[in-house]
Formats: C-alpha cells, structure tokens, sequence
C-alpha cells in the first residue's frame, strides 16, 4: 500500500501585500475616507487614534488592532493632544473569517505584539524606504534580501491573524495573556514602562524584585531580546518624539521632563537612537506627512 499524502486544509491566505508602515502622526493628522480592494491592519503601538469605518466607529487605543475588509469605507483621525505611533499593513485575502476582526478593537497580548514586530523586521528586509509616507502607492522591493524574508512575511502575517482569529471571541476584543513570560520579568517590564522618565539603576531594581544583577539582565533579554539600558533608552526616546510631534515643549524642557542631565545628553541618545538630531527628526516628520 503507498503512502496516502493529505492535503493542508487553509483558512487565511495572504496572496499579495500592499504596503507596510511605520507611522509617527502629529496631532489633529487626519485621513479622508478612502476604500481599496485589499485589507488594511491598523495597530497602535502607542498613544490612541479615532477610527470611522463601516462595522465600527471609535477610539483605536495603545496596544489595540483593528482590520478594515476589503472595499470598506474608512479613515482615522488623531486627537488635537496625541501625537500616535501607528502600525498600517495593508494585505489581500479573500478569506471571510477576516470579516470577524472588523467589528471591534481587539487588545493585542505581547506573545502578539512581538510576532507583529517580526513581520515588520522582515518587511524592513524586503522593502526598501520610505516606511512612513502616506498613500504610497508602490513600496519597492530591495533588489537583493535575505533567503525567505519574503515568504516569512506572509507566514508571519497568516499565523498572527489565525492567532488572532483563536484567541477568544474576537467580536469582544479579548485574548487570553501570554502564558510563555516570566512573571516577574512581567513586573519589571511594566515597572520600567511606568518609570522610565526616573533614573533607572539596574542594582535598584534587583533589591526591588528580588533578584541579582546577573540574573535579571540575562532573563530579561530573553523575554525582550534587549538589555534593560537600552529598552529604557528606547522607551525616552520614544516619548521625546511624541513630546515634539505635539509641539508643547521645548527641548530643555522635555530633557528636564526625563530627568537628562542635559540637552546635549539627549540630543546625542536621540541622534545614537533615531540617526537624526531632534530638529531633522521634525523636519523631516513634516515633509512626508505634507
């Protein structure tokens, strides 16, 4: 008797993509309504956006995803005090089970947040910048990439929206936690995303968790692939751009708002972080969002 080969039985498949981006919007940016014949992911890695679209209408918060089906109406708009960081990918499939992802946000747990970060490695592998230009109609490919990158984009993709798809009732917007972290390394996380503006020292935090110094570095990267310098370095970063995307603070004052010894430390951790002076970070910001 020969061997009886089974087919693969596919709910989600993405055939083609679209575009994928990385946004850092100003306040009051706003988008008209627009509708295309591909899907389009919207995530908010930080601060919150107002979503109008046909199955729903609201605040899309920090952490939170939604999906808008194909040829739906919709548009997003950014608050008059929020200058947001938005994830936008935009993919063909013809599933219908997508259909469920489009009623209601959906609160994403971090086993989802990092596999949504390694589709956007790999997409910074295949395609070539600009990354945040809006309405950018054909995104080039690099003419050389890694073995499989572009392949490993749309398997990332469909594996992360079946997890999403199976991970509860989707139409309420919850997933379970992730069960893989460390709880403790958890409460350090959430510690550092709470204080970072403070002087963090790594020797404080071992008498605060209870833990050693060898230790907790080396649980904490990982659980987050950094160290904990660097991921509070990131997390200051992070605010000083939306601190001057709102336009509300000088930069002495945001480096006074993060506890900097000085301007000049800032601008150089700024410069190390994002390749730009805070003033060309701005200026450029302006011209691809005009």
């Amino acid at each position: 008797m020969e061997f009886i080969l089974k087919p693969f039985q596919e709910e989600i498949t993405v055939n083609r993509l679209a575009n994928i981006h990385y946004f850092e919007f100003t306040p009051n940016y706003h988008t008209s309504g627009d509708s295309h014949a591909f899907c389009e992911l919207l995530y908010v890695d930080s601060g919150s956006i107002q979503i109008v679209s046909e199955n729903y209408t609201g605040d899309l918060k920090q952490n939170e995803m939604i999906i808008h089906g194909a040829n739906q109406k919709h548009a997003l708009a950014c608050k008059e005090n929020v200058a947001p960081n938005v994830i936008i990918i935009g993919f063909e499939c013809v599933s219908k089970e997508i259909e469920k992802l489009t009623y209601a946000p959906l609160h994403l747990p971090t086993e989802l947040q990092k596999m949504l970060a390694e589709i956007i490695k790999e997409a910074r592998a295949v395609y070539a910048p600009p990354y945040n230009i809006p309405n950018l109609k054909d995104m080039k490919k690099r003419e050389e990439y890694a073995f499989g990158a572009d392949q490993l984009i749309k398997d990332y993709l469909q594996i992360f929206l079946i997890k999403c798809l199976r991970g509860g009732n989707a139409e309420e917007g919850q997933l379970p936690a992730a069960e893989t972290e460390d709880a403790q390394i958890r409460e350090v996380k959430s510690y550092l995303d709470e204080n970072y503006a403070q002087k963090i020292v790594v020797d404080e935090l071992c008498f605060l968790f209870g833990t050693n110094k060898t230790t907790l570095s080396k649980r904490f990267k990982d659980a987050y692939g950094t160290t904990i310098i660097d991921y509070v370095n990131a997390l200051r970063i992070k605010h000083t751009k939306r601190l001057l995307r709102e336009n509300k603070y000088t930069l002495t004052e945001i480096a006074n708002i993060l506890n900097m010894s000085s301007v000049h430390y800032l601008t150089v951790l700024f410069k190390k972080y994002v390749r730009l002076t805070p003033t060309e970070y701005l200026r450029t910001l302006k011209e691809k969002l005009e």
